[in-house]
């Protein structure tokens, strides 16, 4: 079986002709949601994305690197062999495994602006996304508020563009999601893709 790791490399190799064509890229770092868990990534929320760029004609390359099953600790772990390949808009989708495991708030926090600032002290003019995320309420009211909140934080203090709550409109929708109840399904995914391209598109250039 393949390890996460040589999964973003087929990806990366198998949209690497893509950016021929193409002069600018969008990379998505994310765990279940934008690796597109149980439906594909050829049918995640980032092809999406890839299929509304294609249809306006802005020349941006789409480069899926989610990892089911990522932290933030994951994530950081992984942002420099990333970064290898320029980055033009990078969107971070991070943070939902740290709450469902109940980690702590802060180094949630601080793994995800560590992140953003490699990307930003790497590629000085890229542009950040920060995805936001919530957890179940059982995991305690001041839990939750305090994790609901870090996302705004993080993009305070990084300057990132904040997407509230990434599956605003999807989560525990059960129509929305697989059986599971967790992960999106291709419906889900559809509306993900809608907001995030309502946050995306002016951040775009011709």
């Amino acid at each position: 079986m393949l390890s996460p790791k040589s999964l973003i490399v087929l990806t990366i190799l198998a949209l690497g002709s893509l950016s021929l064509s193409a002069s600018k890229t969008i990379l998505f770092m994310g765990d279940s949601i934008t690796a597109g868990y149980g439906i594909g990534d050829d049918r995640a929320f980032p092809a999406l994305i890839q299929e509304k760029l294609d249809e306006g004609g802005f020349e941006y390359t789409v480069m899926n690197a989610g990892v089911s099953g990522d932290t933030s600790a994951g994530g950081l772990s992984r942002t420099n062999w990333l970064l290898k390949r320029p980055v033009d808009i990078f969107v971070l989708e991070l943070g939902a495994n740290d709450g469902l495991r109940g980690q702590s708030v802060s180094s949630t926090r601080a793994n995800l602006s560590a992140i953003l600032v490699a990307v930003k002290e790497k590629y000085s003019s890229a542009k950040l996304v920060l995805a936001g995320m919530q957890v179940p309420p059982n995991m305690g009211p001041d839990y939750s508020r305090d994790f609901r909140s870090l996302f705004k934080q993080v993009a305070d203090e990084t300057g990132a563009h904040l997407i509230p709550f990434i599956l605003e409109g999807v989560g525990g929708i059960e129509s929305l999601n697989q059986p599971d109840g967790i992960h999106p399904n291709l419906e889900g995914h559809g509306l993900i893709a809608e907001l995030v391209w309502k946050h995306l598109e002016p951040l775009l250039e011709k």
